[in-house]
């Protein structure tokens, strides 16, 4: 039983990487790096792996594909000493059954990383995840124009909103594991995007370089370690406030959503509120009852169908409390997605226009934890610890450019405040009395930062 609670504290420390070299040589790259866990093609499976691997205190996982003898490569897995085994795609349940004894009998991990529609929050498992995302950015029409979003915000490729919902929907450690395009080179801002993206929800995003970067930092291209250092400071950043994946969301807008009411999609009612930069807060309706509305003043409810009695009770306190409630249109269905879609299509996008036009009147100008200015390529979520002591917000820039003079209202009262960033010390920041709380203006934000903040007493 130790070895079992031990093996799982191991999983939630591991750092993923998808490695794209076979030489022993490659694993000099990780020097320094928080990077220890590497997820290996089967082409690059090799005995002489492991020990080097060990001795650098590194964690092997075989990556496995449904497409593949899948069953024969975890034996193969087992034979070259791997330490665990990835499940990307959709594997039918005698297979995956195969897999987990083989892996068990020669003390392998396993994470699974299957489409977002096969996800299980019920999973026992210490870390669970996607390979199915965005690759998180600025999604431009052309070279000077930017497509605009339903918030009438630019239009920003994100995973948060759907990251959004499984931090409200399992315990476990998530990982994000969509790769960058095929046959695509990408700045290096791209990637801290990337894992600003998957941060400042509480999950890992597994670090994926494009074949360009891959292929000379493999040489050693100058250019390209600073590019890799970069990589390893935003991780580093995030690792070492490891403390802030368990913080609660300190939105006071609650939203009630499930896969029903596309909660395991991009681009929906979770991603159009985070664009307007307020702090929302999804609560699966299985788990709708007064601990997780408590502190909620404002509430969505997408498909008052799927509530049953005792939530509806719920819902009927908070509204008597005082509470504000917003449900969908009588009679209105959220669009069933297709096999294998993450993003809303064009027609399911105006079916939510009359949802999207009722909250955007709702919230308003209201202050409800956060309010941003002078951030249209950004977004942000507002964390608070458990103790209620220190507030986070993150702050993550989806364009290749700083964003600067960046105003922040705060709900509350701090005694201080510090901007931290990855490349950069800390910066203590005086906060100015506003009328809901506290004010703060940043000079620039580079690709990701965060704003900590201890509460007066």
């Amino acid at each position: 039983m130790l070895v079992f609670f031990l093996l799982i504290a191991a999983t939630l420390d591991l750092v993923p990487m998808r490695w794209n070299f076979g030489e022993l040589a490659s694993l000099e790259l990780l020097d320094g790096s928080p990077v220890n866990c590497l997820l290996i093609e089967r082409q690059n499976w090799r005995a002489e792996l492991a020990p080097a691997a060990a001795a650098r205190k590194l964690k092997l996982f075989g990556l496995l594909r449904s497409t593949e003898d899948s069953v024969a490569a975890s034996r193969q897995a087992a034979l070259v000493k791997m330490n665990g085994l990835v499940l990307e795609g959709k594997f039918d349940d005698e297979k995956r059954a195969s897999i987990r004894k083989v892996a068990a009998g020669a003390g392998m991990e396993i994470v699974e990383l299957p489409l977002r529609a096969d996800l299980n929050f019920d999973s026992k498992d210490a870390v669970i995840g996607t390979a199915q995302g965005l690759w998180p950015g600025v999604q431009a029409q052309d070279e000077a124009d930017h497509k605009a979003g339903p918030s009438g915000a630019p239009w920003i490729d994100t995973n948060t909103g759907f990251l959004r919902f499984v931090q409200s929907a399992t315990t476990a450690t998530f990982w994000m594991g969509n790769p960058p395009p095929r046959r695509k080179v990408y700045a290096v801002e791209r990637y801290l995007q990337a894992i600003g993206d998957a941060a400042m929800t509480g999950a890992r995003w597994v670090v994926a370089l494009d074949e360009d970067m891959s292929a000379k930092l493999l040489v050693r291209d100058k250019t390209a370690l600073a590019g890799w250092k970069r990589i390893n400071q935003a991780l580093r950043f995030y690792e070492e406030n490891r403390q802030w994946r368990s913080a609660r969301s300190f939105a006071r807008l609650a939203l009630i959503a499930d896969e029903r009411s596309g909660a395991l999609l991009s681009g929906g009612v979770l991603d159009m509120i985070s664009v307007k930069h307020t702090p929302v807060r999804p609560i699966p309706p299985a788990r709708l009852n007064a601990a997780s509305m408590a502190g909620a003043t404002m509430a969505v409810n997408i498909d008052p169908q799927a509530l049953g009695e005792d939530q509806r009770r719920t819902l009927t306190v908070f509204t008597r409390a005082g509470g504000t409630l917003l449900t969908g249109p009588p009679g209105w269905k959220f669009p069933t997605p297709k096999p294998g879609q993450i993003t809303l299509e064009k027609e399911d996008l105006k079916k939510l226009d009359e949802i999207w036009r009722d909250l955007n009147a709702l919230t308003g100008r209201k202050n409800l934890g956060a309010r941003l200015f002078n951030v249209s390529t950004m977004l942000s979520n507002l964390l608070e610890s458990v103790d209620g002591k220190q507030v986070v917000l993150h702050l993550v820039n989806y364009s290749d450019y700083p964003v600067e003079n960046v105003t922040i209202h705060l709900l509350g009262r701090y005694r201080s405040a510090t901007l931290l960033r990855p490349e950069q010390p800390g910066i203590a920041l005086s906060g100015y009395e506003i009328e809901e709380g506290t004010g703060f203006d940043v000079e620039q934000v580079g690709s990701v930062a965060a704003l900590v903040l201890e509460r007066a007493n």
